[in-house]
């Protein structure tokens, strides 16, 4: 029977610790973007908050394939 492999656990979860302080992150920069539409620094402040928002789901799904790889173990090819 197959074990944990624990270390892969701790990093997983690291991830999804990383995906939730993004997710705080994100929307809150896109709202200060959004209520200063008139400044000089919308744009980049704007695309500083959707690229954020991406890497939050982008972690998001590393962090869950990785605890399912911890659990489950790495999928193999079979030919």
């Amino acid at each position: 029977m197959r074990r944990t492999d624990k270390d892969l656990l701790v990093t997983g979860l690291k991830r999804l610790a990383i995906t939730v302080v993004l997710m705080f992150t994100a929307p809150l920069i896109l709202w200060q973007a959004f209520k200063n539409q008139e400044h000089f620094l919308f744009w980049p402040v704007c695309i500083l908050g959707i690229i954020t928002a991406f890497f939050a789901v982008f972690m998001g799904f590393k962090g869950i394939m990785t605890i399912v790889d911890s659990v489950f173990g790495k999928k193999t090819k079979s030919r």
